[in-house]
């Protein structure tokens, strides 16, 4: 392949990740080329032949499916298979960092806000339509036959923290912690050996996890993301330590030519509380960024398509050895710099308010409907927990929800409890758990979006 050569893109995207990695260790300049030809290819004349039009494989015929409907740097919508699409856009944003090409620049930034605005589900999840399992139209987000395959998921972790990587602004970071804690982990029961291939937001019974797939790329896709996530607990850049997710953790670094030694205590996301070690070795200078999720000041996502219904009053606080700290947030970030010595201590507090969710107007599968979010968490109604029905009760604009912790509760460390209305008129107490822990107890009924008044 390449310039003289043979001339076309793959069917597949994901080798372009793959070589801009190879390019990354070996400075060999050829995959790095190869890489840009590949996506530079979409959108081109190419001479392969289609698939008959009685073949199951016809549908790789289609440009939009492949993403080959126009050249990369023109494209400003998401469309096509969601995982190809990612996988893609995330090759895109290695390419833009590597080669400093503004233009791939601009034009992945079109398509993540075209996403973040219009095509993402408030899980994180992306890929709406069954059909080719694809982009749907802008806003078309339905919930019962959502598509939001787990591989597209993984990808739009690939290309999120790619993004991030590139521009250093915490919009990105807080669409990945989305994505993983609650479309993602969705795909994988608490067992370890049962799989979700969609990942619906509304469920009359007929979901249940599988132990395989005939197409078995969900499966293995998770089972190789999950040793991964230590690498987006951290970045650096100078002198700069970027705490992007707050996780229980150690970590031993260089920084700037120097050693590094970090430790985060947490129950991150069950609580906000977090505590944070540094131990640089010897006395010196040191730029600590710490993501301020944007929940924390009302903003589920970077756009317009959900907001909260009752905003909470974004009460954090930060310490540094017991003493009060102050900052502007800069890009998403709180940055702390200063003389740091072995044991200095920051101390984090979020709050964990639980919020009633709505969408934007435009998207009519969620109208005169409420979600709840908590801290990263999205959560939902089962059958197990709510014998009067999932879709048998509504929530009163009033109701106040809360976090329910005890011996009692059986999946995760909390539950969320409120009164709601059942279809008799009656007060009923709702019980929601984590999206990403649905169906670990069998089958069942299961609802994000439940009907406001």
């Amino acid at each position: 392949f390449g310039p003289g050569k043979k001339q076309d893109a793959p069917g597949h995207q994901v080798i372009e990740m793959g070589l801009a990695k190879l390019y990354r260790v070996t400075g060999n300049e050829k995959y790095l080329d190869l890489a840009k030809f590949f996506l530079d290819q979409r959108g081109q004349p190419h001479e392969r032949e289609p698939y008959p039009e009685d073949s199951p494989f016809a549908i790789y015929n289609g440009d939009f499916y492949m993403q080959d409907h126009k050249p990369v740097k023109e494209q400003s919508e998401a469309w096509g298979h969601a995982v190809r699409a990612t996988y893609m856009y995330a090759g895109m944003a290695d390419i833009a960092a590597l080669t400093g090409d503004e233009e791939y620049r601009k034009a992945i930034d079109r398509i993540w806000h075209n996403v973040v605005s219009k095509k993402l589900y408030l899980t994180g999840g992306v890929g709406s339509r069954h059909i080719s399992e694809a982009f749907g139209e802008d806003y078309e987000l339905p919930n019962d036959v959502a598509y939001n395959e787990t591989c597209a998921a993984i990808g739009n972790v690939f290309w999120n923290h790619r993004m991030f990587l590139l521009s250093g602004q915490a919009d990105y970071i807080d669409v990945l912690e989305r994505t993983m804690y609650n479309g993602l982990l969705s795909g994988v029961s608490l067992s370890g050996n049962r799989f979700f291939y969609t990942n619906p937001l509304e469920s009359k019974g007929g979901y249940e996890r599988s132990p395989w797939f005939e197409v078995s790329c969900c499966p293995g896709n998770i089972v190789r993301f999950l040793p991964s996530v230590p690498g987006y607990v951290y970045a650096k850049k100078k002198d700069k330590f970027y705490v992007n997710l707050y996780v229980q953790s150690e970590v031993r670094t260089m920084v700037n030519g120097n050693i590094l030694r970090l430790k985060q205590i947490t129950n991150y996301p069950w609580d906000g509380d977090i505590e944070i070690t540094v131990n640089p070795g010897t006395k010196r200078k040191l730029n600590l960024m710490l993501r301020i999720p944007a929940w924390v000041y009302n903003k589920p996502v970077p756009s317009d398509l959900y907001y909260f219904l009752d905003p909470g009053e974004s009460e954090w606080s930060i310490s540094v050895n017991g003493d009060g700290y102050r900052g502007i947030i800069t890009n998403g970030y709180i940055s702390i710099d200063r003389e740091w010595k072995d044991g200095d201590i920051v101390r984090l507090r979020l709050p964990m308010e639980v919020h009633k969710v709505k969408a934007n107007d435009n998207v009519k599968p969620d109208s005169n409907k409420v979600a709840l979010q908590r801290g990263p968490l999205v959560w939902c109604i089962e059958e197990a927990d709510n014998p009067h029905g999932v879709f048998n009760i509504k929530v009163p604009d009033t109701t106040k929800f809360k976090l329910i912790t005890g011996p009692d509760v059986e999946l995760g460390k909390g539950v969320i409890e409120g009164k709601v209305i059942d279809k008799e008129g009656k007060k009923v107490i709702l019980r929601a758990i984590p999206y990403a822990l649905w169906a670990n107890r069998g089958g069942g009924e299961m609802a994000v979006w439940m009907d406001t008044f």
